[in-house]
């Protein structure tokens, strides 16, 4: 079992005792994502990094011209593993272009299905790729001291979830050996069935529509979903110890280990899980409605909420460009001066972009990725937000916000609180989650963090699904099963949707001119936490975050494998097929074939 193996370019001569390595592509989920490293193995410390994601993105530009009705199947697309995530987002960005609201049951049926993606997404990711570099056999190859200590360590939450020893569980996530890491794979197969019954099929939605949905909503269709969910609440019951314990073991093991991956406490979450008994989709209630969501939306600073408020969120959004590959805008059309509540909008917000490709050969003291800068500007500076991967902004805004009791889940102002009701073989158990902080008292956003948050964000995705799908049988038996609203399309329009994708922050904009999209630009986590040194020279989350974490693997230079790197830039869930799609200009035929007899001949 091998990581990522990293390619080695010698001795910097510039920086005397400075190894350039790089680990490109980085390849668990897709291989378009490399980061570019200088290390002083003399300090044990990674001096410089650059993250480069190498193929163009180039769905705004196609968007353009296309009927809006359009957009959520075409932005479903963006991505092989999200894909709904974007469909949904894209219809909440409809619903406000097209000024409809749909009805409480469709609405409760989203939420179920986003649930159960968190569910089905995190699982997978956390167990059978993220679990991966906290394995038995990676741990041996990387590590062989800590596993030692590892097999000799108790578990202190064995009763809960069976491991005696922390090498139990190092075991247990072997792939395709260990027995949890099998598990994992089952739990996957059922929350993706989950998923399937809410919205018709992972992970390009067929009965997701602005205005609802067209799902056929029954008495039995909620129990099946109810059935996998109480097995997945029962797994958790697990899963959140084991890895309580999991954890805990690599910062007792290795101090200093929180420095890994760590950077500075730059948190962004747009929300998520609309509560339609708020929800109208209109701009001028986008405050509102956003602070009732069951994920609520904000931006945490060194550890502390700076906003909740959507409306604020979207106007604080910029796009820099940087050091990636593309040209400057400011010569361009500006589509929106005024959002509709009057307030100015900025010619680098999303509302106002033009993607002008611009490729180049790979310079890394110029252009050298694709990938953009997103900022968040807070009147005074532009931001370089992360999402902690997705689970730790969320779990963070929302426990500082203080907003969201469904019984199920609380956030109390300084935590959240997950209840998660007896099951087959488990009684009632509670959990809570505390914004993390080091040893010191400083606000702690790094890879265990990271990885941390997002297990206990599925737990808390079990817990809103339990809310929800209580509200939608509600609905049923009063009789109110209408899931779709009908609407027409305005000649003119601006909107927004906003939501959280698994790995984090998602925002779609939209421009409607004559019927027609004039202008639409989908962020998601990606472009955030992948992206290059900005304009002022800031360095994105991935490149900071990997820039100065320190070297604990035990393997010499000559059989570096990068284990402490590698599991930095994971614990952000790079997934890049938001960044992978090609785009040849005007059209331009590479090769031209002529078969005689036509396509079927041969």
């Amino acid at each position: 079992m091998t990581t990522t193996q990293p390619k080695h370019s010698g001795t910097d001569p510039q920086s005397t005792g400075l190894t350039e390595m790089s680990w490109d592509p980085i390849t668990r989920i897709v291989g378009s994502l490399g980061i570019y490293t200088k290390i002083d193995f003399g300090t044990g410390r990674v001096a410089e990094c650059h993250s480069t994601s190498s193929i163009f993105r180039g769905y705004s530009i196609f968007m353009k011209g296309k009927d809006p009705r359009d957009a959520h199947f075409i932005t479903s697309r963006i991505c092989g593993i999200c894909g709904d995530n974007h469909a949904t987002c894209s219809v909440y960005n409809q619903n406000m272009a097209y000024g409809v609201r749909p009805p409480h049951l469709g609405e409760w049926i989203i939420n179920l299905g986003e649930a159960a993606e968190y569910m089905f997404d995190h699982n997978i990711f956390q167990e059978n790729l993220v679990g991966v570099d906290y394995c038995e056999k990676m741990i041996a190859e990387t590590n062989p001291g800590v596993l030692e200590l590892a097999n000799r360590t108790e578990s202190p939450h064995a009763a809960e979830h069976g491991y005696r020893r922390i090498g139990d569980i190092m075991r247990a996530l072997n792939p395709f050996s260990g027995d949890f890491y099998r598990e994992a794979l089952q739990v996957s197969r059922y929350t993706r069935e989950m998923f399937c019954l809410m919205e018709g099929r992972h992970v390009h939605p067929s009965t997701l529509y602005p205005g609802g949905v067209g799902t056929h909503a029954t008495i039995q269709l909620f129990t099946d979903y109810y059935a996998r969910l109480m097995r997945y609440v029962e797994f958790m019951k697990k899963v959140v110890p084991m890895h309580d314990d999991l954890f805990d073991f690599m910062y007792e093991a290795i101090p200093g280990y929180e420095e890994v991956g760590r950077r500075r406490v730059l948190l962004g979450c747009w929300g998520s899980l609309n509560d339609p008994d708020h929800c109208d989709f209109t701009y001028r209630n986008m405050t509102h409605w956003g602070r009732k969501m069951f994920v609520t939306p904000g931006v945490v600073v060194d550890g502390r909420l700076v906003t909740n408020d959507l409306t604020e969120i979207n106007l604080g959004i910029r796009i820099l460009l940087g050091h990636s590959f593309y040209r400057d805008w400011v010569d361009q059309e500006v589509f929106v001066t005024h959002d509709p509540l009057g307030n100015p909008v900025d010619q680098r917000h999303p509302w106002n972009q033009h993607t002008i490709p611009d490729p180049q050969k790979r310079d890394f003291d110029d252009k050298y990725s694709w990938t953009m800068s997103p900022r968040w500007f807070d009147g005074t500076d532009h931001l370089a937000l992360d999402t902690g991967g997705g689970p730790l902004a969320r779990l963070w805004s929302t426990a500082l916000s203080g907003l969201v009791d469904c019984g199920f889940v609380k956030a109390t102002g300084h935590s959240v609180e997950i209840n998660l009701p007896r099951t087959a073989l488990k009684p009632e158990v509670s959990f809570e989650w505390r914004p993390p902080v080091d040893e010191q008292g400083r606000p702690l956003s790094n890879a265990i963090e990271r990885n941390r948050a997002r297990t206990y964000f599925q737990a808390y995705s079990a817990g809103v699904a339990l809310h929800s799908i209580e509200k939608a049988l509600a609905e049923v038996r009063a009789g109110n099963t209408k899931t779709w609203e009908k609407f027409t399309v305005p000649d003119e329009a601006i909107s927004c949707g906003f939501t959280e994708a698994v790995r984090g922050v998602l925002s779609h904009h939209m421009v409607i001119r004559g019927g027609k999209i004039a202008n639409y630009h989908p962020y998601p986590p990606t472009p955030w936490n992948g992206s290059v040194r900005d304009v002022y020279g800031t360095p994105g989350p991935y490149e900071d975050a990997v820039q100065n974490t320190p070297i604990f693997e035990e393997n010499p230079r000559e059989k570096f494998k990068g284990i402490d790197i590698m599991r930095a830039v994971r614990s952000f869930d790079p997934c890049l097929p938001c960044g992978v799609h090609m785009y040849l200009g005007d059209g331009r035929a590479i090769h031209t074939t002529h078969t005689p007899g036509g396509l079927n001949a041969g």
